[in-house]
């Protein structure tokens, strides 16, 4: 089974939540494909059994031998990435413009690197594919759909995979949950993080997935978060967790350790009763699935 753990913006406990519920699991692979931020690895010590390079789009280069400083390409690019025949990767598009007009046929469009795309082999025999992003490099839903193809090839002897997705609905987030089993949203009550998690809904709505939702730190505004229950019911979708502010969050980050190994922690035993839940979702639609067959 495949859960994604989203949010509507960042900064909601979405990857604390997520290394919590791998924590739990176990037997899990954890695909991190919150790539612009990625940090699941910095819980866990391991071996990174595969590596590879990822490439998407392209830049342009300058062949210094053949060009004749004519300045056509440089009048061509509307994103000012040509100065004096030398290409500011940074600011090229790789629109292929300059090519077109260069007369020596001096510029050429190559691959570019985005990205360095891991399997590492961590503690209790969870698996973590993740990436390390390209200075300058933007996350897509290309890298994302590479990360959970790695991820998936070591899922057969795992209970589940857990998907930390990036904040919002753009691409990357599309590509995070297309073909998962469940979606569940990590929410923040604040009124921006209602009127966010109800984009996110509506995101789930389309693809049809089975909704669960969570309340971070629900007791910092517990008006908010009546407000956010009113509208995930009105929805006919599940509150499976409200997780308890707890400063030994703050502790569990800083000693890079998942919250869930900490004993006397609220938030901890919130999670702990919030995954029992999702695991009778998980199961229920395990079971109706075998009925189908």
């Amino acid at each position: 089974m495949e859960l994604v753990i989203l949010s509507g913006k960042g900064g909601t406990g979405k990857t604390t939540i997520g290394v919590a519920l791998a924590q739990l699991a176990q037997e899990v692979v954890g695909i991190d494909c919150d790539v612009d931020a990625a940090n699941m690895y910095l819980y866990y010590q391991g071996e990174d059994i595969e590596k590879q390079k990822f490439y998407s789009g392209k830049k342009a280069v300058v062949h210094e031998s053949q060009c004749t400083q004519c300045g056509q390409c440089q009048e061509v690019c509307h994103f000012g990435a040509i100065q004096q025949g030398k290409i500011d990767l940074f600011a090229c598009e790789g629109c292929g413009a300059c090519t077109l007009v260069c007369p020596q046929k001096a510029i050429a469009l190559v691959d570019e690197k985005a990205a360095q795309v891991f399997v590492t082999q961590l503690e209790k025999g969870m698996i973590l594919s993740r990436a390390e992003m390209e200075i300058g490099s933007d996350g897509s839903g290309k890298l994302v759909t590479q990360l959970r193809t790695n991820g998936r090839k070591f899922s057969k002897n795992k209970k589940v995979i857990i998907v930390d997705g990036s904040p919002g609905i753009g691409c990357p987030v599309i590509a995070s949950m297309t073909g998962s089993d469940a979606v569940l949203l990590v929410a923040e009550p604040t009124l921006s993080g209602l009127e966010d998690i109800k984009r996110v809904i509506t995101l789930c709505e389309h693809f049809q997935l089975l909704t669960l939702v969570c309340i971070n730190k629900y007791d910092m505004n517990e008006e908010i978060s009546r407000k956010i229950e009113s509208f995930v019911h009105q929805k006919q979708l599940k509150i499976v967790g409200k997780i308890p502010y707890d400063e030994t969050v703050i502790q569990s980050i800083n000693e890079l350790s998942p919250i869930v190994t900490y004993e006397n922690s609220i938030a901890a035993k919130a999670i702990e009763d919030m995954w029992e839940k999702i695991k009778i979702k998980l199961g229920g639609m395990k079971n109706e699935s075998s009925h189908c067959k």
